[in-house]
């Protein structure tokens, strides 16, 4: 099993950045594929980005080109940056964590979930 915090959320103007971590504990962290989902009230969870065992990342299309995601296996931690921020990235953003070699973008594959953090993007 696996517990997973997140940190950095908060709130930010159009085109502002901010950078969300995640740090896991309780079980090896290279066992496992990372992710980022996102969900707004009334949504389904949603993909973001996420990074396999082997570091092979993918992203939505949503946030191509201005969200990145990196993992430190020596420190159990996954960090999304997210640049040129919209409101519609308004959303309480998830860590997530499959015990898999490879990413999954659907949020029923998850194994285990952060809390999750408030992300605020005002225009």
């Amino acid at each position: 099993q696996v517990q997973l915090v997140e940190s950095g959320g908060g709130s930010v103007q159009a085109g502002g950045s901010l950078t969300l971590s995640c740090v896991a504990s309780g079980d090896t962290f290279r066992s496992y594929a990372m992710g980022w989902f996102r969900q707004t009230p009334g949504k389904e969870r949603e993909f973001v980005a996420g990074i396999s065992r082997g570091g092979n990342i993918h992203y939505a299309d949503s946030v191509k080109g201005r969200f990145t995601t990196s993992r430190d296996n020596a420190e159990n931690t996954v960090h999304l940056q997210m640049n040129s921020l919209k409101p519609e990235d308004t959303a309480v953003y998830y860590c997530a964590a499959r015990k898999a070699t490879i990413v999954t973008t659907n949020h029923r594959d998850i194994d285990y979930w952060g809390k999750g953090t408030l992300v605020t993007v005002s225009s």
